[in-house]
């Protein structure tokens, strides 16, 4: 075995690059690639010669669709860098890339500011507990303001922005960029932004920087105790102490620093990684992860960040690479994951053998012998393990929280165009699926017909594309259907039994129970379609078949009474039932709990139900007027509209989804090509009646 000389943990920086789409992620990923000598010549988004953006269909779209992960270093430190997708429809990506990183940062478009994916990407960072930087990109647009992106990340993310830096001069004028710990000005003698160049703040721009100075000093302060009384006492803080107090309140989340500058025009960027350095934590300023035995879950374990732990280990994505096979991306916990050697996966209880670790930088690989605490890394040859699956010591196993992912909304039917390609298609679905947890694939039973589900149009475009291409498959797309809910509306009591006698044993089981639907509140919290509650006394039924029950209902909900859609937000709770001493089973209680919800959803006033979609346009000023009007003629409802920098307007709504089909092109023509839009699901909305009956009647 390879020895192993233990990686410096204060030395490592497992970061991401987060923000809506078209804020500049992956152009300032690029220079931090070229800054830190993992590339020679930068590549550009809009040439589709981007390191990160290596797909086929990234380099077409000029967008980023999946996560890329590479190893870069800089000032003698380890940085893992992830860049994520800013498109809505992969914001899977994201979601998996937050849940193993201890650090991101958020780039912000100067001119448009905080924007609606901003807003998504925030609350996931919220939701994971990871510390942010956030960098305002772009300032040398027209229309750039610095102070308004302030203010936008103060109201609409609930933030604590501290400006640790100030543009000079914005727009066409933005000339550099004042360094507020410093007090420098940084200009570039260079296009390639090598040059770096510091001078004295100019003397008419000295007052305001000591003043934005001051204010950066106050909002540090006010966070630390130590600082605060020194600052109330009026005593000098030194600048050793003003990083040291802004680092520990940026890891506890407490405050964001915010930069600035233009890696489009290479200027900002070696500030921001020293930056990432500074303030950003490393993998020991993090708690230690938490999991439990998978054998006795309310058994809470910790593992520390340290090889002489036991392993712990989750694998957070999957990629079908057509010349090596699978690799599933993982981040290790606790321990070392070594090649050669075995690992449990803890979540489906079965020995996996490590075959080969290779070290990411973009779509080029590089082979190592292990990765150790801390680190992020692929294996190749897991067999059996998928995103979310936890690899584990065989002898002290763990179960680290699983990854949440969001359900599809939207979904066309897909048939092979040839007998050959029948076969050739139901694999590449299977692998496309085991990349994504976020597409979905099942067969329509009355139609015969294969079904994807996705998270929007541009997600199934890009998966269809990426198996006629990558797999050779050639098939025939339907047209994107909405992908709708059933649910009741009123509480009933169910009373079922079902009884089959046929010579010898026959069948029986009787349920009792009671359905109500969930709030609106109680549906936003919970990750289940139906919550079950066992509340039978008495021993009215054997413990084991509640549990046969409760399946046979968890089956039956796939299907609702309308038009067969999945059914949603259903509280049931079993109360009574009945046994026979010969004839009841574990198969009579699934058919009796089967037969009681589907009773129970049709005598409950049960409506349909539509994703209706968070939607966000961005107009010049003078189409505002035909851009209000075409939302509301698709039944949306206007939340509120927002002035750009750029002679523009933000407006913001609620649309269903099954009105949205088509508004790229009426919004191009309405705004002669100059508006564009982003949506995002919101939540599941009735369906008005009369387009109620439409629906079923198309079903």
């Amino acid at each position: 075995m390879a020895k192993i000389t233990p990686l410096d943990l204060t030395k490592v920086r497992n970061i991401g690059i987060i923000a809506h789409i078209d804020a500049g992620k992956t152009t300032t990923t690029e220079r931090i690639l070229y800054y830190t000598g993992n590339i020679h010549r930068i590549g550009e988004v809009h040439d589709g010669t981007a390191t990160t953006d290596y797909m086929e269909q990234e380099r077409e779209r000029g967008i980023t669709i999946t996560s890329a992960a590479i190893t870069a270093s800089w000032r003698g430190y380890q940085v893992n860098v992830i860049d994520t997708p800013g498109h809505v429809d992969f914001t899977a990506e994201v979601q998996r890339s937050l849940r193993v990183l201890d650090g991101g940062i958020v780039v912000f478009d100067g001119v448009a500011g905080v924007e609606p994916q901003s807003e998504t990407v925030w609350r996931q960072a919220d939701e994971y507990h990871v510390p942010r930087i956030c960098f305002v990109n772009k300032m040398d647009r027209t229309g750039a303001s610095y102070e308004r992106c302030l203010g936008m990340i103060k109201k609409r993310l609930n933030a604590k922005p501290v400006p640790i830096q100030w543009p000079y001069g914005e727009g066409g004028d933005f000339a550099g960029i004042f360094d507020l710990l410093k007090m420098e000005l940084v200009t570039y003698g260079d296009d390639l932004g090598t040059a770096i160049e510091r001078k004295p703040i100019p003397a008419d721009q000295l007052e305001f920087v000591q003043n934005k100075r001051r204010e950066m000093v106050e909002l540090i302060a006010e966070n630390d105790e130590y600082l605060i009384e020194k600052y109330l006492m009026e005593e000098e803080i030194t600048d050793d102490e003003l990083i040291a107090a802004l680092r520990a309140s940026t890891i506890a989340s407490r405050v964001q620093p915010v930069m600035c500058g233009s890696a489009l025009k290479n200027k900002g960027v070696q500030l921001l990684l020293d930056a990432m350095i500074d303030y950003l934590p490393s993998p020991l300023d993090i708690p230690a992860v938490k999991g439990v035995n998978p054998d006795k879950t309310d058994d809470v374990l910790e593992r520390q960040a340290n090889n002489d732990e036991p392993l712990s280990a989750l694998v957070f994505k999957i990629i079908t690479d057509p010349y090596v096979g699978r690799l599933a991306f993982v981040r290790v916990y606790s321990g070392v994951l070594q090649t050669g050697t075995g690992a449990l996966n803890a979540s489906k209880g079965r020995k996996e053998r490590i075959g080969r670790l290779v070290r990411m930088f973009a779509d080029r690989r590089e082979d190592v012998e292990f990765v150790q605490a801390g680190d992020i890394a692929a294996a190749l040859g897991l067999k059996d393990t998928f995103t979310g699956d936890t690899l584990s010591d065989t002898d002290k196993p763990i179960l680290l929280e699983q990854i949440k992912f969001p359900e599809p909304v939207i979904q066309v039917a897909i048939e092979p165009k040839t007998k050959a390609d029948q076969d050739k298609m139901g694999e590449a679905l299977r692998k496309l699926a085991e990349e994504d947890p976020t597409f979905k694939v099942s067969v329509d039973d009355q139609l015969g017909q294969t079904i994807i589900a996705g998270m929007g149009e541009l997600h199934l475009e890009v998966l269809v594309d990426r198996m006629m291409r990558e797999f050779k498959v050639d098939a025939i797309v339907g047209k994107p259907r909405v992908s709708y809910r059933e649910t009741i509306t009123k509480p009933v009591r169910i009373d079922t039994t079902f009884k089959r006698q046929s010579g010898g044993s026959g069948q029986y089981a009787r349920v009792v129970v009671e359905f109500e639907p969930l709030s609106d509140e109680e549906m936003s919290e919970v990750e289940e379609s139906l919550v079950f509650v066992d509340e039978i006394r008495g021993g009215a039924i054997p413990r084991e078949w509640i549990k046969s029950t409760e399946t046979g209902m968890r089956n039956a909900i796939t299907g609702g009474v309308i038009a067969g859609y999945p059914v949603v937000g259903v509280r049931a709770r079993l109360v009574d039932g009945a046994i026979h001493e010969v004839d009841s089973s574990d198969m009579a209680f699934k058919i009796a709990g089967s037969m009681c919800l589907k009773e129970g959803v049709q005598k409950a006033a049960p409506i349909l139900l539509e994703p209706v979609m968070r939607v966000d346009v961005v107009t010049p000023d003078e189409h505002t007027g035909d851009v209000v009007g075409s939302i509301s003629a698709r039944r949306g409802i206007i939340q509120g509209m927002e002035p750009r920098g750029d002679g523009g307007s933000n407006i913001r709504a609620f649309v269903p989804l099954g009105e949205m089909f088509g508004y790229a092109t009426d919004l191009r023509n309405m705004t002669k090509g100059r508006g564009s839009f982003s949506m995002e699901f919101e939540k599941y909305s009735p369906v008005p009646n009369s387009i109620a009956e439409e629906i079923i009647k198309g079903k």
